[in-house]
C-alpha cells in the first residue's frame, strides 16, 4: 500500500546540511506516515558514508553523478511511491517533530497542490514568510512558493511534466505557474509553518539572479507569449518613481498640485500618443 507522503531531499558535497535534514525527518512522530528518499549527486565529503548509517530506515536512496538539481529530484519523483511530493533538501529542516503528522489529513487528493508557511533563516535570524491564500499569474511573476512548502500530487508530474532540467534554479516554479495559471489546477493554503528554509543555496544566491530572470523569460515566452507585455509593465510600476507618484496620489491637494505642474510641463514636449493607439 502505498503511502500518502514521499519525503525527498537532495544533496551534493553538503554533508553538515545532510545529517542536519536527516535527523530532522527521522525524528518525526509518526514515521509510518510517509517514505523517505534521499538522491546524493556522488559527493565525496562523507556524505554517502552518512546516508548509509542510516540506511536501513530511508526507503530509498542512491549516491551517483547527476546531471544538477531537477535531474536529481526528477530521479526521485521517478521512485517516489508517495500520493504527495515534498521536496526537502539537505540543510532544510521541518518545523517541528509534528509536521507531518499534522499535514497528513490534508492530503486527501482534493487538491492537486497544498502549500504552507516558511521560516527563512537568514544568518542568525529567522523571518517567517507566509504564502497568501490566493495565488494568481501577477503572484508568480514576483514571487513563487518554494517547494519546501509544497506537497505536490505524484501524478502531476505525469500529467503535466517533470522538472525541466534545462533549468538550473526556476525549474519548480515553472511548474507551478504552468500547473496553477495554465492548467487551473486546484491548489490550497494551509496556515501551518512548515519548514526552515537554508537561504544559502543556490537560488538565493544574488548572483544568479540574472539567470533566474533569463530562465523566467523562457517560461513566459512559452506558456504565456500574451502576457509577456504586461510582465514587463509591472515591471515598470515596480520603479521607485511610480511608487512615490502612487503615494502622492493618496493625498489630494498634493495631487491635484502635481497633476497641474505635469500639464504644464506637457505643454512644451510633443503631442502624447499611447502606444498602440
Amino acid at each position: 500500500m502505498n503511502k500518502k507522503l514521499s519525503i525527498i531531499t537532495v544533496n551534493y558535497n553538503n554533508q553538515t546540511g545532510l545529517e542536519q535534514t536527516i535527523n530532522s525527518v527521522l525524528s518525526q512522530n509518526s514515521l509510518n506516515d510517509f517514505e523517505f528518499i534521499i538522491i546524493d549527486g556522488g559527493s565525496t565529503d562523507g556524505s554517502k558514508e552518512l546516508i548509509e548509517t542510516h540506511g536501513d530506515r530511508l526507503t530509498y536512496w542512491v549516491s551517483e553523478p547527476d546531471k544538477g538539481i531537477y535531474n536529481a529530484m526528477n530521479k526521485a519523483i521517478r521512485v517516489a511511491k508517495g500520493d504527495y511530493l515534498y521536496f526537502l533538501n539537505s540543510g532544510d529542516l521541518l518545523y517541528d517533530q509534528t509536521i507531518i503528522q499534522k499535514i497528513e489529513p490534508y492530503l486527501d487528493q482534493t487538491c492537486g497542490i497544498y502549500y504552507g508557511d516558511l521560516i527563512y533563516q537568514e544568518k542568525d535570524i529567522q523571518v517567517p514568510w507566509i504564502f497568501p491564500e490566493q495565488l494568481s499569474f501577477s503572484f508568480f511573476l514576483t514571487e513563487n512558493i518554494n517547494h519546501q512548502a509544497c506537497f505536490i500530487k505524484r501524478s502531476l508530474f505525469d500529467e503535466l511534466f517533470f522538472y525541466n532540467e534545462e533549468y538550473k534554479i526556476v525549474s519548480d516554479w515553472e511548474f507551478l505557474i504552468y500547473a496553477i495559471c495554465k492548467r487551473n489546477i486546484p491548489y490550497k493554503h494551509i496556515d501551518m509553518l512548515i519548514a526552515i528554509y537554508d537561504t544559502t543555496g543556490i537560488s538565493s544566491n544574488a548572483n544568479n539572479r540574472e539567470a533566474m530572470n533569463q530562465d523566467k523569460n523562457k517560461t513566459l515566452q512559452k506558456y504565456f507569449p500574451l502576457f509577456v507585455q504586461d510582465y514587463r509593465n509591472i515591471d515598470a510600476i515596480k520603479l521607485k518613481r511610480v511608487q512615490q507618484f502612487l503615494f502622492i496620489k493618496k493625498f489630494k491637494p498634493a495631487w491635484l498640485a502635481l497633476k497641474g505642474f505635469m500639464n504644464i510641463v506637457l505643454l512644451f514636449l510633443p503631442k502624447f500618443k499611447k502606444e498602440n493607439a
